[in-house]
């Protein structure tokens, strides 16, 4: 292979007696590389670059004339002589990957605006925002988990989805049930819409039978007494629904499927960084750690910082998944996603897989789910 890039020259000798000039290229040790005779007094020798001037120096009587140019040299050459070309098309695949890597919108999906400014800033402190380059899928998970394991307390589940140039983020807050110490009449509603598979009630009357379709805020237990038509009364109605509901998951799964492990190893190391470079103070290195670091100094005029890192090990392992691999793995995190919403007493009926695309390096799975839930949620009878 170097062999190939090696600058060589095809030279023309003319003359009588090609084989004395021969011998005297042999004699001064220049290597002849390929040698062809035209006629007796005609011949095409290649050699290498360097050895060029030499031969000049000895032709003496005879003619010696370049005719072509290989290796280095020729690359060289081609360049020099396509350079505007070759930039116009550096800086097309340049602008072409800026293009589609980059994000051009972010959009929020959830009727709170509270919680889709909130998530904005979130994402913007984590690097996701408008005309930044995107994330990989290992990032986009962590970034997830950040903001959840911030906000357990508001955010249920959240998806970030890519689609093409925009990013999509589909948002679920938690709701939390405060209990209020007040006798105030009220009636027990569906929180969603839902298929009614279970009714409890210890106060109120139960006016849905089990496998009547309700839409959010249709009354299940009513806190109103009625008996012939009159009202004889109000309560605060208690009980439990729980009911079908139905989700359409957005899932992307990456087709290099990358595994971390730690090897329980770790030690302390001091760190200059420079720009986006870390100089390791120290004769070994982990080729793959995760590490925390403090600040011991950093310049506020020059780009410059050092740290103390405390890095532990980590294996990785890479698989590159087919499709139908990936789509398999695509449809369990489906899954596994769902299972992690559910509370006690909750559970998937069923799922059905709708449709996938390929996007980039990932692939999009969307999925259907049944599921039995607790709707229960209520409404104060004024």
């Amino acid at each position: 292979m170097i062999e190939l890039f090696k600058s060589k020259v095809l030279l023309k000798v003319k003359g009588k007696n090609i084989n004395r000039f021969i011998k005297k290229l042999t004699t001064r040790k220049i290597d002849i590389l390929s040698l062809k005779y035209i006629d007796k007094n005609e011949a095409l020798i290649l050699i290498y670059k360097k050895d060029y001037e030499k031969v000049i120096k000895i032709k003496t009587i005879y003619e010696v004339f370049e005719k072509d140019i290989f290796g280095f040299i020729k690359i060289k050459k081609i360049l020099k002589l396509n350079r505007h070309l070759i930039i116009i098309i550096i800086l097309c695949i340049m602008f072409f990957y800026i293009l589609t890597n980059m994000i051009f919108d972010i959009e929020v999906i959830h009727s709170n605006k509270e919680i889709r400014e909130l998530i904005k800033f979130e994402l913007q402190e984590n690097g996701i925002k408008k005309y930044s380059f995107k994330k990989s899928y290992e990032e986009k998970e962590k970034i997830k988990e950040r903001i959840l394991n911030k906000y357990p307390d508001k955010i249920e589940w959240l998806e970030i989805i890519e689609q093409g140039t925009k990013y999509v983020i589909r948002i679920e807050d938690r709701e939390i049930v405060k209990i209020k110490n007040n006798n105030k009449p009220r009636n027990i509603v569906a929180k969603k819409d839902a298929i009614i598979k279970k009714v409890m009630a210890s106060k109120g009357v139960i006016i849905r039978d089990t496998n009547d379709y309700v839409k959010k805020g249709d009354v299940v237990i009513n806190g109103d007494i009625v008996l012939n038509e009159k009202s004889k009364g109000k309560v605060r109605a208690f009980g439990k629904v729980y009911g079908e509901v139905w989700y359409v998951i957005k899932t992307s799964y990456p087709f290099v499927y990358r595994e971390e492990k730690l090897t329980g190893k770790s030690r302390d190391v001091y760190v200059i960084g420079f720009l986006n470079k870390e100089i390791e103070l120290s004769f070994s290195k982990y080729k793959n750690k995760r590490a925390n670091e403090k600040v011991i100094f950093s310049s506020q005029i020059l780009p410059i910082k050092f740290t103390l890192q405390n890095q532990r090990e980590i294996n990785i392992k890479k698989w590159i998944l087919t499709f139908d691999e990936a789509l398999l793995k695509g449809k369990e995190l489906s899954i596994k996603k769902v299972k992690k919403r559910l509370k006690e007493k909750e559970y998937i009926i069923r799922s059905k897989y709708l449709k996938s695309s390929v996007n980039n390096s990932t692939i999009d799975i969307e999925m259907f789910f049944a599921v039995y839930e607790d709707i229960t949620d209520y409404k104060e009878i004024e």
